[in-house]
């Protein structure tokens, strides 16, 4: 396959070009890439209720319904829970969540003269 004159000078400047040494100047052409750091996923709590020998188990089963939106049923099997086995985790919630609604439930127990405690950890 013969080149024409025209096509033999444009393979020339081509190598010529592609034997210029680099003087940093990259305006001519490239890609960019662009590159989107990874983001973590928070770290998620378990929000969990203690028993104790004196809160009613239906101011327990109240606060579960109020504060983490559960049917009286699950409230019903979660306070069961933890009057068998001490404790039970109500939820998993990120850092911020899971205090607000430990402060919400130890603030209502407070206000209702009732020792109930709420916390929370890492899970």
């Amino acid at each position: 396959m013969g080149l024409t004159k025209q096509g033999d000078a444009m393979l020339a400047d081509f190598y010529m070009m592609a034997d210029k040494p680099d003087d940093g100047d990259d305006s001519d052409f490239g890609v960019a890439l662009e590159t989107k750091p990874k983001t973590k996923r928070p770290p998620m709590y378990k929000v969990m209720i203690l028993n104790d020998d004196f809160t009613p188990m239906e101011f327990v089963v109240q606060v579960l319904e109020r504060f983490f939106g559960l049917s009286h049923a699950q409230s019903f099997e979660i306070m069961l829970t933890v009057h068998k086995k001490g404790i039970a985790v109500v939820g998993v919630f990120s850092h911020e969540i899971a205090e607000t609604k430990v402060a919400q439930v130890m603030d209502f127990a407070q206000r209702h003269q009732h020792p109930l405690q709420c916390t929370m950890e890492k899970e």
